[in-house]
């Protein structure tokens, strides 16, 4: 088995290297090494506030891959982590301005660099789309895993009981997200009701298209033979892993801006941090970490359906980033130490 040290190889030397930029950015921006420092300091802050948010989805992501051939997984730990931090947290923002501003990529990479003020004010406007596409995605992601039907475990019992028996009806889940869709639309002022519901229903059409790709690659591997088959159902899941991820880093990214307005100093912070989840991510498919403790799975989705809704929160009221991460820190914490004790107390029936 590889030591613990071996696993964090990258993740550290991306940090030197991230750390060594973020000090030469913040002397160049600055010409002192006051700047530097606090650019520095900021990249670190930067990757523990990724981190912090992104633990529920290496979670996740460790529970689709196990299900996946080992080529499919080894191609989501390399090509997938370099959409993450490089589409993720350079191009995403990026897009984000050529479309809300109206102008070219060129010219979206120079307003970042030559006014970071106005480059934050155009990715905060462009916040309610984000956080309505995002929140509905990811809450179909929660549900759908509470909903299942062959789920065997439940960690807190009566509501997750009660969900399952939600899950008989068909469509339920994509339901109930429609529901609290209308609920946000009746609150939200009038001149951002279309733009909310817009992209919350193009997050729910995107989880159904990837969804059914992943089901019809599924079938297609099967009548295939067995090695072909394991390379078309490796892609269904390399492409709902790589939407998820995406999802899950809108908090991030739109987080970032709270501290800095530097997109350049963004991603060597949020790139540090994606290589430190993908880290955990492997960690927990080779050591099997979520067979070890069985409800770490539970406690990450219960963390996702809060983030969601928080999502859908954030289009109404200014909920700080702290918050979700805490909260999605709470519950994979509660759900770790509650397995340690069901190992514990299983162990001693096996005693007697």
């Amino acid at each position: 088995m590889r030591s613990s040290l071996s696993y964090l190889r990258w993740p550290l030397i991306v940090t030197v290297i991230g750390v060594l930029l973020a000090g030469w950015l913040g002397y160049r921006f600055t010409g002192s090494m006051a700047g530097a420092v606090s650019f520095l300091t900021i990249a670190l802050v930067l990757a523990v506030l990724e981190i912090s948010l992104s633990f529920d989805n290496a979670i996740v992501n460790a529970n689709k891959l196990k299900e996946m051939a080992p080529k499919w997984q080894r191609r989501f730990l390399t090509w997938g982590i370099i959409i993450a931090v490089f589409g993720m947290r350079v191009i995403f923002p990026l897009l984000i301005v050529v479309i809300a501003a109206k102008i070219g990529p060129g010219a979206a990479i120079r307003l970042a660099a030559t006014n970071p003020d106005e480059y934050s004010r155009l990715i905060h406007e462009a916040h309610l789309p984000i956080a309505a596409f995002g929140g509905a995605f990811l809450m179909l992601v929660a549900l759908s895993f509470f909903f299942d039907q062959s789920k065997e475990v439940d960690w807190i019992g009566k509501i997750e009981r009660a969900l399952r028996r939600c899950g008989s009806v068909r469509g339920m889940e994509v339901g109930f997200v429609l529901i609290l869709i209308l609920v946000f639309v009746w609150l939200l002022p009038t001149q951002e009701e279309h733009t909310f519901m817009f992209s919350a229903i193009w997050g729910i059409v995107t989880f159904l298209a990837v969804d059914a790709l992943g089901h019809v690659l599924d079938r297609w591997g099967q009548t295939q033979d067995a090695n072909r088959g394991a390379a078309q159902a490796g892609l269904g899941g390399f492409l709902y892993l790589e939407v998820l991820d995406a999802s899950f880093s809108f908090d991030g990214v739109i987080g970032a801006f709270a501290l800095t307005q530097n997109l350049f100093l963004i991603a060597i912070g949020l790139g540090i941090g994606a290589m430190f989840v993908r880290s955990m991510t492997v960690i927990l498919v080779e050591r099997g970490t979520l067979a070890e403790f069985r409800y770490l799975e539970h406690g990450a989705f219960w963390s996702i359906l809060i983030l969601s809704i928080l999502m859908f929160g954030q289009t109404m009221w200014h909920l700080p980033e702290v918050v979700t991460g805490l909260l999605g820190a709470v519950f994979i914490g509660t759900a770790f130490v509650n397995s340690i004790m069901w190992n514990r107390r299983h162990k001693g029936e096996a005693h007697h």
